[in-house]
């Protein structure tokens, strides 16, 4: 049975502290390496090779202060990240927010049960029986479940993705080439920009940031449990980018004749490309297992994060820790959110366009989305914990720097 949060005897070992807290950190970072990240990530190595791969390394520290922030918002004032743009900045710029994390939250949602769907026809499944029996799942566990086990589940599906690494380590890998290709960026193709765009997008997503600050006050985690808190947000910044660069990798070892031209238009055809090695059958089901726990931890995720974040904005009760009788309208909102995300990926004909389309929209949203992280850091923290110094300059400089990076990228293939 595991510790309580906010009420643990003194003197609790450090390891035992940190697995109580553990959780929301590594949940959304699990929901990061989703299935619009998994086919950017495919769609990188088999256009550029091993080119985009520094840009997974270099996201790692970017992901870290950016999620740490909304870790020390959620510990520090206890309140959820709409909430506290209504309360320090009004309603208007709360709805505002509210519609960027809409729509990402509408792109990123179909763009999971798209997922669901190409991982059930991988194995025979009819697409309207792998969807219904996904959605069913998801919301069993959320209507039924508490705070606690809606995120042991999550972690146990996110932890399928591990299986993307073992595919990359199979892949026939030439060092000498992954060192000499990752630094030789082609920074005058405008193709190449719109992929760094969609990575950016695929690893700092505006619904990462209203899912962790909201876990982070329905789990009432306290100061006392900041330190290990951030150690989770590390964890899962770190475990999230192996993954992306194990995809990247495979796809890049396993298309070399393909480069630049790469016929990765749905997950049959990616799982066809990056599990060659391993046979036709180990392949499909290790990159099956991978596909299905992304897109479903991921979907859980984003429905959560909107359902959370309407609630902050409206006020209406949203948490987990209450039953639907006495929350109704944040058990409607999640429903919505996967019953309607089932229904619409009937909808789309090109799973690898769209998913690079959601992720580049993403990076278009980040000077709105991290714009208001930092003016709740500066504002809403108490003075103590505000960013100071040559860190605040640290975090402004970061967030400005991927923000213009990512808009530039997402224009610059329409330039």
């Amino acid at each position: 049975m595991s510790l309580s949060v906010s009420d643990r005897p003194p003197r609790v070992r450090p390891w035992l502290m940190f697995f109580s807290v553990l959780g929301p950190g590594l949940v959304v970072m699990l929901a990061d390496t989703d299935v619009g990240s998994v086919i950017t990530a495919a769609q990188s190595g088999a256009q550029w090779g091993y080119r985009l791969l520094l840009w997974q390394l270099l996201l790692v520290p970017v992901l870290y202060v950016v999620q740490e922030l909304t870790v020390r918002l959620g510990v520090f004032t206890g309140r959820g990240h709409g909430e506290l743009i209504r309360e320090h900045f009004g309603t208007g710029w709360a709805w505002l927010s509210a519609g960027g994390l809409a729509v990402a939250s509408l792109g990123a949602i179909i763009t999971e049960f798209s997922g669901v769907a190409g991982v059930g026809e991988l194995f025979g499944v009819p697409r309207a029986a792998s969807l219904a029996l996904a959605a069913a799942f998801l919301l069993v566990v959320v209507w039924t479940g508490s705070y606690r086990r809606v995120e042991r589940v999550a972690i146990l599906l996110g932890l399928f993705e591990l299986a993307f690494v073992w595919v990359a380590l199979r892949a026939p890998l030439d060092g000498v080439r992954v060192a000499h290709d990752m630094f030789a960026m082609p920074l005058h193709a405008g193709g190449y920009w719109y992929l760094v765009a969609a990575n950016i997008g695929a690893v700092i997503m505006p619904w990462m940031v209203f899912y962790q600050q909201s876990a982070v006050a329905d789990k009432k985690l306290t100061p006392a449990d900041y330190r290990y808190a951030r150690w989770d947000t590390a964890l899962g910044a770190l475990l999230t980018q192996v993954i992306m660069a194990a995809v990247l990798m495979a796809a890049a070892a396993s298309l070399p004749a393909a480069r630049g031209n790469a016929p990765l238009d749905s997950v049959g055809q990616i799982a066809g490309a990056l599990t060659p090695v391993l046979g036709h059958e180990l392949g499909t089901t290790a990159f099956g297992l991978g596909m299905l726990g992304a897109a479903l931890v991921a979907a859980i995720v984003v429905a959560l994060a909107a359902a959370w974040g309407f609630g902050e904005v409206t006020g209406y009760k949203h948490s987990l820790e209450h039953h639907p009788l006495e929350a109704p309208w944040f058990y409607v909102v999640f429903s919505l959110g996967v019953a309607g995300g089932a229904l619409l990926v009937a909808l789309v004909p090109n799973l690898v366009a769209l998913a690079l389309g959601v992720e580049v929209m993403n990076a278009l949203m980040l000077p709105l989305v991290l714009g208001f992280l930092v003016a709740l850091a500066m504002r809403a923290l108490p003075a103590a914990q505000r960013p100071r110094g040559a860190y605040a300059a640290l975090v402004i400089g970061v967030v400005a720097l991927t923000s213009a990076l990512g808009v530039y990228g997402g224009l610059a293939a329409l330039i």
